[in-house]
């Protein structure tokens, strides 16, 4: 073991007495199942393994430590449960004869998946894979340790076993940036879940879990990795493909599960009753967009379901482009509706063609042409009358100077409420003859761009021709980009942001000794981040530091040196800045976790 006998096979801490790590508790006599790699074994040379971790269905996380970067890492090794096995005492991977087509080409998926992962070490929300290799007759994958809780552990260690959305807005939309990065690679997750997403001590959120494809789908020889509440239906089905739709469905569930305080129902269950179920008292507390965001994500049906992570993204923020297509598709059935209901006046039916040629012949009737003269003097007579009358009163009109003559006037159009447009209206000659239309452009996040949302005369009045009418023209949601306030003090901040008119909301982040008090973090210290197009009037959350503090130090597996860690006792969200409640060093769960 080239001197690590004295260190702990979990956390490679120093043991001072006994076998029991003073540091994590682990008991340094308890040996790995006999299928799994012994504890001290070696692998390429530089890496000792430690504790057996998790057993996944393509394979066993070992902690394990590096001997020349000296870091503690975590290794998988590729040992799918259905098709292989370990005899005890021996390295080599065994597999049956039958199972070695299948076990060679899940080998070569496994190569290939975490050699794509390696390559995109440079994602925040993934722990960074530094190496691929194979021995024993079999691959493994190392990546980067970093201590963590996971979510699931965190979530019940909160009020009501839940958090609100601001914070889980905070700790999840990261890894949705990263989730989008997977799927332009062509990777699916295909299990993601509570217990896959860790909260780690840098203060970054991570996706791990990541396994063979095959393994996330029944019906393959690999065991099925299922994460009933998290597993989409098509992932049981093969009437339904997988995509990066199957990850949203899984993504959703883990928000919903932060939210509610429970797992939604399985997939399954959930085709014969598909509701999901808020309790009032989360519900009031959550905005509407999110709800309705968890309900679009949760779909059963993958072809109802929102389909990518930046679609996701959009409901989640509520952002214009998911307004804009809202008030769009209001607009098109104004338009429709308008079109189905034609305004007609009532008029009486005409005789159809056949009844006409079927009706009766009228009976032959005497002296009918000296009717018809009869009747056509009568009407003479009559229109000469009237006309006499009316000749009569306009010449009695003329003779008074002082009575005016009557302008044409009309019925004003409602031009606001159908979603008429600026060019639509511009067009229609017979209004622009009738009155003098002019327009004025404001901002206005309900109503597309382009779309007149007012007039300044009502709709049904009737006025004299010519009458000016000032209509409203949406010029869409005001956005404006965000400055980069990173490194200003707190005050300098919220007025930079408030002049451009957004609401700010400061969050106190942990400060070991090398900030100033005061001052915004310069590394996402700020969220949205700045750069980005954000709406006017929403909130902007930055993250300020706080009294500088001073952690205790602890124990590397090296006597050259000691490190002091400044989040001891805390899980400090880098993306939030924020200190989750229950986080405090006297708290039983991240003070125990942490150390």
């Amino acid at each position: 073991m080239d001197g690590f006998e004295n260190y702990c096979k979990n956390c490679f801490c120093e043991l001072t007495e006994g076998s029991v790590c003073p540091n994590c508790k682990f008991d340094n006599d308890t040996e790995n199942p006999g299928e799994f790699l012994p504890l001290g074994h070696a692998l390429a040379g530089r890496y000792v393994v430690g504790r057996m971790l998790t057993r996944e269905s393509d394979g066993a996380v070992y902690s394990a430590y590096d001997k020349i970067l000296k870091a503690r890492i975590t290794i998988k090794e590729y040992m799918p449960e259905n098709l292989s096995n370990r005899l005890e005492g021996n390295a080599e991977i065994h597999v049956r004869k039958r199972f070695k087509d299948d076990f060679d080409k899940y080998k070569k998926a496994f190569c290939d998946l975490w050699q794509t992962l390696e390559k995109m070490r440079s994602l925040s929300a993934i722990l960074p894979v530094y190496d691929v290799f194979e021995e024993n007759g079999t691959a493994y994958a190392v990546c980067e340790y970093i201590e963590n809780v996971p979510l699931r552990e965190y979530l019940l260690h909160q009020a009501g076993n839940r958090t609100d959305w601001e914070h889980a807005r905070i700790m999840f939309m990261p890894v949705l940036t990263t989730i989008e990065n997977l799927h332009a690679r062509g990777l699916i997750h295909g299990a993601i879940c509570p217990d896959n997403l860790l909260l780690c001590r840098d203060g970054k959120v991570r996706l791990t879990g990541f396994v063979v494809a095959d393994a996330n789908r029944q019906g393959t020889p690999l065991a099925f990795n299922e994460k009933p509440g998290y597993t989409a239906i098509e992932q049981y089905e093969n009437a339904y493909k997988i995509g990066p739709h199957t990850d949203i469905y899984a993504f959703t569930a883990c928000i919903y599960r932060a939210l509610v305080g429970n797992n939604p129902p399985d997939a399954v269950s959930r085709q014969s009753n598909d509701k999901l179920m808020i309790p009032n008292a989360v519900a009031e507390k959550m905005p509407i967009y999110v709800i309705k965001a968890l309900g679009s994500g949760l779909q059963i049906r993958p072809e109802r379901r929102t389909k990518t992570a930046e679609e996701l993204r959009e409901r989640l923020d509520a952002s214009p482009a998911v307004a804009a297509r809202a008030s769009g598709a209001a607009r098109a059935q104004a338009h429709s509706d308008t079109a189905e209901v034609p305004q007609v006046q009532p008029a009486e039916p005409a005789l159809p063609k056949a009844e006409a040629e079927e009706a009766p012949p009228k009976k032959k009737q005497v002296n009918t042409k000296a009717v018809i003269i009869t009747c056509v003097v009568v009407i003479v007579l009559a229109v000469a009358a009237v006309a006499g009358v009316l000749i009569a009163r306009q010449i009695a009109a003329n003779n008074e100077t002082t009575a005016p003559v009557s302008a044409e006037s009309y019925q004003v159009p409602d031009f606001s409420t159908p979603g008429y447009t600026r060019d639509e209206i511009q067009q229609n000659a017979t209004w622009n003859n009738q009155f003098n239309l002019s327009y004025t452009e404001e901002y206005n996040s309900d109503v597309e761009e382009g779309i007149v949302f007012a007039q300044s005369v009502a709709a049904g009045q009737t006025v004299d021709k010519g009458t000016q009418i000032v209509l409203s023209v949406s010029k869409g949601t005001h956005m404006e980009t965000l400055p980069d306030v990173g490194g200003m003090r707190e005050e300098d901040a919220r007025s930079t942001l408030t002049k451009l008119g957004f609401t700010v909301t400061v969050v106190q982040v942990a400060n070991d000794g090398t900030h100033t008090e005061g001052t915004v973090k310069s590394s996402y210290g700020m969220s949205p981040a700045a750069g980005s197009e954000y709406e006017v009037g929403s909130e902007v959350i930055i993250q300020v530091y706080g009294e500088a503090t001073t952690a205790p130090s602890t124990t590397e597996p090296t006597t050259e040196s000691t490190t002091e860690d400044p989040t001891e006792g805390q899980i400090v969200t880098e993306d939030s800045g924020q200190t989750e409640e229950g986080g405090n060093a006297n708290d039983g769960l991240f003070g125990g976790l942490f150390g």
